[in-house]
């Protein structure tokens, strides 16, 4: 991960633009630059992950079809300095999927670059395509541009939100765009999420792709629909293993990021490291991911935590985190950890997840959607608040170890095709959640089958039951009965209601003060499904759960 931060105007101060980059430091702590435009402000934190050399160095300066390096005494001034004839000047936080071949055709057009970054071309394509571009790329991205002979500032984010982009406006009417709420709260009165799939200019905020919407359904029977899933995964796997640095994979055990190590197993020489996490009194999956791990052969890392590992995380957490939902925070702390234990045990930059499965193929809950129609609709809305849930866990937790995500079921391709099978198939009249995707793979033998077929345990559930009880523990020891409704009660929008939420709440405060309307909700069921009306997040509430807890 990388951070970009854009100040679009030329009032801002240059000590007060210098810190408020310097608060993501950890998602790009190889190099920063700040770059006054003439009319603002571009910054970058960079994590090194393509094109390793300086030249890959951001912001990216454009002129004439051409490059153009940056000198350091162009950087960190108070008066604009760029390049005489500078038409373009760009920041990006993205893996632009499948550049190599665009680059080539941009090289046979007579543009000339200096780098192996893959994020080098899109001044390029911006100068082809203007803001036509976004919906061409085949990425992951949170973007600012400046077009100098416009005088305007263009931001853009990734249809799915994979790459976190935020803005706020200051007092005399500035906007300021930057990777993380932290980066802004000091700037802006209000931070807001910017929404994915979305490109802003002139003021407007201009939707050019949505995940969610599907316009019609796919013909395709289960036989078509589950070779097409296997292929388009084994794709998305496959263009995010380009990195040249060294990538590790989370395996916790279940069926998602078993899959994916599967995948990458069978398509990579040499071993995978794979990396574990299980509470010390009863995780659930540890057994599970060894058996993975023994079946692909990877180099297998376990870290285990204890009761006092999860309490000493919380607070940080949260800080990294920047929310207050419940379920977010408890499946935060086991991921923030393992990858605390990559980063300082490890040279591997690069991490490759299983999100967004769930929000394609169904959760435990969604075993109880009462049609297909409620299954589609419920699927729509968790692919469109993704970036506020689990891909923003992923995110902060592996960013903050300056780690980098990959989310193979995050491709567009295969997140396009997945929403526009008819959700009747979807629907589990199978018996097993996640049918369609487990038969897609049952032949290949990537791995063991009984990982294949078996019940699916929530990312915090397991880790261990403990972790969850911990927190809930030590909520309730924090606050009386009396306390817990006084605390509820300062709060109008989203409420606490529970003394665990309440404890999240007044730690996200602290940090992120009047900043709770980012979130939209707290994540929970479906209530209006009958056997989903539940007060905890967790699938342990649900009557389902059944295997999943062993």
């Amino acid at each position: 991960m990388c951070s970009i931060l854009g100040y679009c105007g030329a009032k801002g101060e240059l000590k007060a633009i210098k810190e408020a980059l310097s608060k993501t430091h950890s998602r790009g702590p190889d190099d920063s630059r700040l770059l006054n435009t003439g009319n603002g402000w571009l910054g970058f934190n960079r994590l090194s992950i393509m094109g390793l050399t300086e030249y890959g160095m951001q912001p990216f300066a454009y002129s004439n079809k051409r490059t153009v390096a940056l000198s350091d005494e162009m950087l960190g001034s108070e008066d604009p300095i760029i390049p005489t004839g500078t038409e373009t000047v760009l920041v990006c936080n993205g893996e632009i999927y499948g550049f190599r071949p665009i680059k080539e055709e941009l090289t046979q057009k007579g543009y000339e670059f200096l780098s192996d970054s893959d994020c080098e071309i899109l001044p390029a394509l911006y100068h082809e395509y203007g803001t036509g571009m976004f919906e061409k790329l085949d990425a992951e991205f949170a973007l600012i541009i400046y077009d100098v002979k416009e005088d305007k500032y263009i931001a853009a984010r990734d249809p799915i939100g994979i790459r976190p982009l935020y803005y706020g406006i200051t007092e005399d009417s500035t906007f300021v765009f930057a990777s993380e709420p932290k980066n802004l709260t000091s700037l802006v009165k209000r931070v807001y999420p910017f929404p994915p799939g979305h490109y802003f200019k002139d003021n407007k905020f201009i939707k050019y792709r949505d995940m969610s919407e599907v316009s019609s359904y796919s013909k395709d029977g289960i036989t078509e629909v589950t070779k097409n899933i296997h292929d388009l995964l084994i794709k998305g796997v496959k263009k995010r293993l380009d990195s040249d640095t060294p990538v590790g994979f989370l395996l916790s055990g279940g069926l998602d990021s078993s899959l994916v190590c599967g995948i990458a197993a069978a398509v990579s020489d040499k071993p995978l490291e794979t990396w574990a996490i299980g509470m010390e009194t009863d995780a659930i999956d540890l057994k599970y991911a060894r058996e993975v791990a023994e079946f692909i052969h990877s180099n297998h890392h376990e870290v285990i935590i204890s009761k006092q590992d999860v309490l000493d995380a919380l607070e940080e957490v949260i800080e990294a985190l920047g929310t207050y939902d419940i379920t977010t925070i408890r499946a935060s702390i086991g991921m923030y950890l393992v990858c605390k234990a990559i980063h300082e045990q490890s040279d591997i930059k690069v991490i490759m997840t299983g999100e967004i499965s769930d929000e394609i193929f169904g959760y435990k809950y969604t075993d109880f959607a009462p049609n297909a129609g409620e299954f589609q609709r419920e699927a729509q809305k968790r692919i469109s608040q993704l970036h506020m849930y689990d891909v923003l866990r992923a995110d902060r937790c592996i960013s903050v170890n300056s780690l980098e995500a990959r989310v193979p079921f995050g491709d567009l391709d295969f997140v396009e095709y997945c929403m526009s099978v008819d959700p009747e198939l979807k629907l589990n009249t199978y018996g097993k959640g996640k049918y369609l995707l487990r038969k897609a793979f049952e032949k290949d033998e990537l791995i063991p089958e009984n990982i294949l077929w078996r019940e699916k345990a929530a990312f915090s559930d397991a880790v261990g039951h403990s972790l969850k009880d911990d927190l809930v523990e030590l909520a309730e020891k924090q606050y009386s009965d009396e306390e817990f409704e006084t605390g509820c009660m300062r709060y109008y929008y989203a409420r606490p209601f529970t003394k665990e939420s309440l404890m999240y709440r007044e730690i996200f405060e602290h940090y992120y003060p009047g900043q709770a309307e980012m979130i939209i909700d707290f994540w929970m069921p479906n209530k209006n499904w009958k056997g989903c009306d539940v007060d905890d997040p967790s699938a342990r509430v649900l009557s389902n759960y059944g295997d999943s807890g062993v």
